[in-house]
């Protein structure tokens, strides 16, 4: 397998930072295109999401958006008993984990006189996407629509687009079901993004829009930013595996080819301080790569967005891997344990060899909508918090804000606010 080898050590301060630049954030020409999609959306309601779905797909033949409770109520009965426990069991560890995400209020009192609280509180209501189309995730369900219950988040109201074969996906029915969600709507792409955002005929708007998604959901999220909030912008699924040399070349293998597999776009990175282990690590790759089921996708996305990075020792392998900001992060080094604390940007990290990428993707509770194209620098998983907004509560007596009375006087004077020092000096006139 041919796949684009660097040589950390040689790379210029230009080269470095070329090799690490990238974006969750789509194309200009696809930007613009969603744009125009959810302006009709806007203007035009439900219309414009049902013609949506018939030029681009993921919505019904017949139009219908809203999918009946009672046809969620009876998706788990049409399921494989197995398939149900798997969605039961997955839910049960991502509530625990989640639980005790919830966030708390504090008081802070600076001086005698003046009390500074911050305040949580849920969102009331909020969209969850759900990958559909040629391939579904329930598991997506999950993940978005679970801390929003842990928040308190009292509607919630999940979309996911049809299959090929023009039907939505039962198990995605099924995890909805699981959670006693009943408003789940028939859409996809952009429109669906819209018609969460702004509201149609049949779609309440919601305060903020969570789930994953292609080019498109991610390019409508950041139309409909500002409307309402969105989580963050998501790009292709990647990965980055660290490795010394002493890891198993087949577990490491896997793992490259575990989040390969989401689609021909998504970069995987074999970052590794061993030059002599690179090519019996891709010769398992190969082996296993031909009895998978989507083994196209996955060579399409080593070929064109794998990249093997040689690194002169741990530390640069390190600094590397924490300037790229990778969305699945799985350290197969020595005392792995100790390099992973080291590892600061990275959306979730994976450590030593049992620590395989697919169980946080589905069954450890973690929470698996992650930020991509070095957004996990500055943004972390989706967690409860997410799903409420904080707000200060000032109270101030009469001693506390003749306590800050020089400092209001004379920073408003700085800058040119009267009004500001007249608000403090009217009180105490007021109370003589």
């Amino acid at each position: 397998m041919d796949i684009r080898r660097i040589e950390l050590g040689t790379l210029s301060d230009a080269e470095r930072s070329a090799l690490l630049r990238r974006s969750a954030v789509p194309d200009e020409t696809i930007r613009e295109r969603a744009a125009a999609i959810v302006r009709r959306v806007a203007d035009e309601g439900d219309a414009a999401v049902q013609a949506a779905g018939r030029r681009y797909g993921g919505g019904l033949p017949d139009g219908q958006l809203l999918v009946p409770p009672e046809r969620i109520s009876q998706a788990p009965a049409n399921l494989p008993g197995e398939t149900v426990a798997a969605l039961e069991a997955a839910a049960a560890n991502i509530r625990s984990v989640h639980e005790r995400q919830r966030p708390r209020d504090h008081v802070v009192i600076p001086v005698p006189g003046v009390q500074v609280a911050r305040v949580w509180n849920p969102l009331r209501r909020v969209g969850v996407y759900a990958p559909g189309g040629r391939a579904a995730y329930p598991s997506s369900v999950l993940m978005g629509v679970i801390p929003a219950q842990v928040a308190g988040v009292e509607s919630i109201a999940v979309v996911s687009p049809v299959g090929p074969d023009g039907r939505l996906d039962e198990a995605t029915l099924g995890a909805a079901a699981v959670l006693g969600i009943d408003e789940v709507y028939t859409m996809g792409g952009a429109q669906a993004v819209a018609a969460l955002a702004y509201g149609t005929e049949t779609v309440r708007p919601v305060d903020k829009i969570v789930g994953p998604g292609n080019d498109w959901v991610t390019a409508a999220k950041l139309a409909v930013f500002g409307e309402c909030g969105i989580d963050l912008p998501a790009g292709p699924s990647e990965a980055l595996v660290l490795t010394d040399g002493s890891a198993n070349p087949r577990i490491v293998a896997a793992d490259l080819l575990c989040q390969a597999e989401h689609g021909a776009e998504s970069p995987v990175v074999l970052l590794t301080t061993d030059r002599n282990q690179v090519d019996d690590i891709l010769d398992v790759a190969v082996e296993m790569l031909a009895d998978l089921e989507r083994s196209s996708i996955i060579g399409d996305a080593l070929q064109n967005h794998g990249l093997i990075v040689i690194a002169p020792d741990l530390d640069a392998a390190i600094a590397f891997s924490n300037d790229f900001g990778p969305e699945h992060l799985s350290v197969h080094t020595e005392e792995a344990p100790s390099v992973a604390k080291r590892l600061i940007s990275a959306g979730s990290v994976f450590v030593g060899e049992w620590a395989a990428e697919s169980a946080g993707d589905y069954a450890t509770g973690a929470n698996h909508v992650l930020p991509t194209g070095g957004l996990a620098r500055a943004y972390g998983p989706l967690s409860v918090e997410d799903f409420g907004s904080w707000r200060q509560v000032q109270e101030l007596t009469r001693q506390g804000l003749a306590a800050l009375r020089p400092v209001i006087d004379e920073l408003a004077g700085v800058e040119g606010l009267t009004a500001h020092r007249l608000a403090v000096q009217v009180r105490f006139e007021e109370a003589r």
